[in-house]
């Protein structure tokens, strides 16, 4: 019998916590983590490594930049990894490990639960027992989220209910496979060209602004000389406000501006952006040298745009053509 060698990774979140008189913290361990779980098969087998114990609230582009690290250190020495992580970020995080960890034909899961392990009733169990089953088939490569029975490509995942079980919804492409009492049912036959890549490094001064009706540019002057980039989460397929446009335009033609990456996405989850479609955005296309998320996540907008920026040494050209390389499933139109 070949078994099968799996590194678990643990986070802390929602799964590893124990309530407390200030509510819910993430406190078990992976040792005390591993307790519960019910009998690991045979051709198995479980070794584990604790990167932090935190709220997934807390997590920033360090703990991503650690939890790349340690899959790393170990890629050699295991068939696949297991992360336990909150959900309120994991949608983040298995974006940004996509682009940290690039062509991996090893499978890297992320998974969690919305009831704490230890719990009588707990979805944590369940999660986790189908992430060792998919992380141990030989089938399995890349980055992905498993929960609920669903594997989601890492840059297509989105927490879209805030306490049901089912709280991980595909955006804007397929499931992965499916998991039911252990067997894997595959929709899409992933293949990994080329070697796994690590990256080391990512620039966290990008700013998120959603768009508000009747927003002014009283801020916007401000964003833009503190940050690389900002991305603008605009109304249904994108557009700019009348009330922004002069103010960007000045700054648009200054000499700082030929440094910042200026980036359009929609707040709306479902079928993207195109902002060409209206005047409000047709416009902006003419005038400012926005990119365009399209069918992408924000997720995955957000930790590209950091991992781009954290290469250094590009063009606003190069980065544009970076953008818009599909990496792991992350975008397919534009």
């Amino acid at each position: 019998m070949t078994k099968r060698n799996l590194l678990l990774v643990f986070t802390g979140g929602t799964i590893a916590s124990v309530q407390t008189e200030n509510g819910l913290r993430p406190v078990l361990d992976a040792e005390e983590m591993l307790r519960y779980l019910p009998e690991i098969p045979e051709d198995i087998c479980l070794s584990s490594v604790q990167i932090c114990n935190i709220d997934s609230t807390n997590m920033t582009y360090r703990e991503w930049l650690k939890i790349a690290a340690a899959i790393e250190e170990n890629y050699q020495k295991y068939d696949g990894f297991v992360i336990c992580h909150g959900t309120d970020t994991m949608a983040y995080t298995a974006a940004a490990l996509s682009y940290l960890i690039q062509n991996s034909k090893k499978p890297i899961v992320l998974t969690g639960a919305q009831e704490p392990i230890q719990q009588e009733i707990t979805d944590a169990k369940k999660n986790l027992m189908d992430s060792i089953h998919y992380a141990e088939d030989p089938e399995s490569c890349g980055v992905q989220i498993v929960f609920n029975g669903k594997a989601i490509a890492g840059t297509r995942a989105k927490k879209t209910k805030s306490s049901s079980y089912s709280a991980f919804s595909s955006i804007n492409f397929p499931e992965i496979a499916t998991i039911r009492h252990g067997k894997i049912i595959r929709y899409i036959t992933q293949q990994i060209q080329g070697e796994v890549t690590f990256y080391h490094q990512m620039n966290p001064r990008v700013f998120a602004w959603k768009m508000t009706p009747g927003v002014t540019s009283e801020v916007l002057l401000p964003i833009l000389h503190a940050y690389d980039a900002v991305i603008i989460e605009s109304f249904g397929v994108g557009g700019i406000p009348n009330s922004l446009v002069d103010d960007l335009l000045s700054f648009m033609k200054t000499d700082e501006a030929k440094d910042k990456i200026l980036i359009m996405t929609t707040q709306v989850t479902y079928e993207g952006s195109h902002m060409s479609t209206y005047e409000v955005g047709k416009r902006m296309e003419n005038y400012f040298p926005f990119l365009e998320g399209f069918d992408m996540t924000f997720e995955a907008v957000l930790a590209k745009t950091m991992w781009l920026l954290g290469q250094g040494g590009m063009n606003r050209e190069k980065f544009r053509e970076l953008f818009y390389q599909k990496i792991a499933y992350d975008i397919l139109w534009n």
